[in-house]
């Protein structure tokens, strides 16, 4: 038996709802969440998000790298494609987390045994880890703002989920890189 048995029975039960012909490839609420693949950190959990709510990208840290700019330029674009010209721009909602398993990229040991496994350049394993994800949150606030692909058809707020207490707290408010926030200078 696999371990994907009940979510695959769980499906079923979904496709068998008629939920799916309900929904709307444009979230309700406008916003797309970049956040980290750690189960703890689920959006439906803490935020409350139901699907079609907001468009979710998942990666370890919840960094923004090249990936999650090409998805969020590609989502700008789709929006356009399909005539949502008149709706504001995507608010993208960067949200980092306390005790992130990324941290341990920090440690040498760790993130040379990794790269030698892995083959991954060992600067770039460095640079994802998430020792204060204040810090990187705004550092990636900021590399959204500041990327040609996407600066100028989205805003960006930045936050952190701190998992002792589930608040979230924002770091950085909705901005574009327009009407620049003092705080991502900080």
């Amino acid at each position: 038996m696999s371990a994907f048995d009940e979510l695959a029975r769980r499906n079923r039960a979904y496709a068998e709802s008629g939920r799916l012909a309900q929904l709307n490839p444009i979230p309700k609420t406008g916003v797309l969440i970049v956040t980290c693949i750690d189960p703890r950190v689920e959006p439906a959990g803490f935020l409350g998000v139901e699907q079609n709510d907001a468009l979710v990208v998942r990666n370890a840290g919840g960094r923004v790298n090249d990936g999650t700019i090409f998805d969020i330029a590609l989502v700008t674009s789709l929006r356009e494609a399909m005539g949502a010209t008149d709706l504001p721009p995507l608010e993208v909602a960067v949200i980092h987390h306390t005790q992130c398993g990324s941290g341990f990229l920090a440690d040498d040991d760790f993130r040379h045994g990794f790269a030698a496994r892995t083959g991954l350049a060992d600067a770039g394993l460095q640079a994802a880890a998430i020792v204060d994800p204040h810090v990187t949150a705004r550092a990636d606030v900021q590399r959204l703002r500041s990327s040609p692909l996407v600066a100028d058809r989205i805003v960006v707020s930045g936050h952190v989920l701190d998992l002792q207490t589930g608040l979230v707290e924002t770091v950085l408010s909705a901005t574009s890189p327009y009407s620049r926030d003092e705080q991502a200078l900080d």
